[in-house]
């Protein structure tokens, strides 16, 4: 019996950690218009496809920043997204090109998809009424703080 139990005493103090939380890193987020926004990068194919699919709720302070490896048109639906967003487009110099506002959620299919009036290569989303809110316009500058990572 005390040959079982070593093992699956050593196993459990293993799985504890107690080193002690880097702060070092700080979240990533966007700066527009003096406002800051926490944001979840969306780098790669999988993450730009799912975005803010399936939540109920997204807080003022945040948002979701897509990063394409590319500048091209961009158009983005609302399908399985629950909660209205503000959709702003950005080039490759991440100033504000178009921006769709107030978008609603799909609630059945076919959704509308709503592009970009111009190339884009970032794509922020926050909740709808943001862009307004804070006075977005055409040419504001989007400031990006964090690690972007290996965008695919």
């Amino acid at each position: 019996m005390r040959l079982i139990l070593a093992p699956l005493l050593l196993l459990l103090t293993s799985c504890t950690n107690t080193a002690p939380a880097s702060t070092s890193h700080a979240a990533p987020s966007v700066e527009l218009d003096g406002r800051r926004f926490s944001v979840e990068f969306a780098t790669d194919e999988a993450g730009r496809v799912h975005g803010l699919m399936m939540r109920g709720t997204l807080a003022a302070d945040h948002g979701m920043l897509f990063v394409f490896p590319d500048t091209a048109p961009r158009g983005f639906w609302m399908k399985n997204t629950l909660i209205p967003l503000d959709i702003l487009y950005f080039d490759a110099d991440r100033r504000l090109v178009s921006m769709q506002l107030d978008v609603p959620p799909c609630k059945a299919d076919p959704c509308p998809t709503y592009p970009s009036h111009a190339a884009a290569r970032y794509v922020l989303e926050l909740s709808a009424g943001t862009a307004h809110r804070i006075g977005a316009r055409m040419t504001d500058e989007l400031k990006i703080d964090g690690e972007i990572g290996t965008v695919r």
